[in-house]
């Protein structure tokens, strides 16, 4: 029985396109495919926006995050290019990942592999209000390096 609280609903928005799929039970993202009609190498340094043929209607209070496949990543250095895409719950055109190739090799896109994945989760969207203090903590105001090295450790 389908659970309808619990329905991604998906359009295929170009011919080739595959729904996105979990490789294993255990999978936390949906694997996004490119869906192009050629090979499309990038090199290095390079960057693109990927078709991927899918559309997707979240439901309210989620938003779903496009973050590299740790495979293609860390063999290849093909990663999204704004580090993790962001995809809000009423947007309904189709999922396009920009990709970016870190490494000195150029690296080929083949038409239908995988190249990001897609993960959904819930979103908090408490009010926001103008506030004149913060309540304490033990950290405080401390930032880079405020837990372990300096600033100056990193060079500055």
């Amino acid at each position: 029985m389908i659970d309808m609280e619990n329905i991604l609903k998906v359009k295929l928005t170009r011919p080739g396109a595959k729904l996105p799929n979990r490789a294993t039970q255990g999978s936390a993202g949906y694997d996004l495919c490119a869906c192009i009609d050629a090979p499309q190498t990038l090199e290095p340094g390079g960057h693109t926006v990927v078709p991927t043929g899918v559309a997707i209607a979240l439901l309210p209070n989620n938003a779903a995050y496009i973050f590299a496949r740790s495979g293609l990543a860390v063999k290849h250095g093909i990663v999204p290019a704004n580090a993790v895409g962001v995809i809000d719950s009423d947007y309904r055109g189709e999922i396009l990942v920009g990709l970016i190739n870190q490494y000195a090799e150029p690296y080929t896109i083949q038409p239908g592999e995988r190249i990001a994945q897609l993960v959904i989760m819930p979103v908090l969207l408490p009010q926001i209000i103008a506030a004149d203090e913060l309540p304490d903590t033990q950290r405080g105001a401390g930032g880079f390096g405020s837990t372990g090295r300096s600033l100056v450790d990193f060079g500055r």
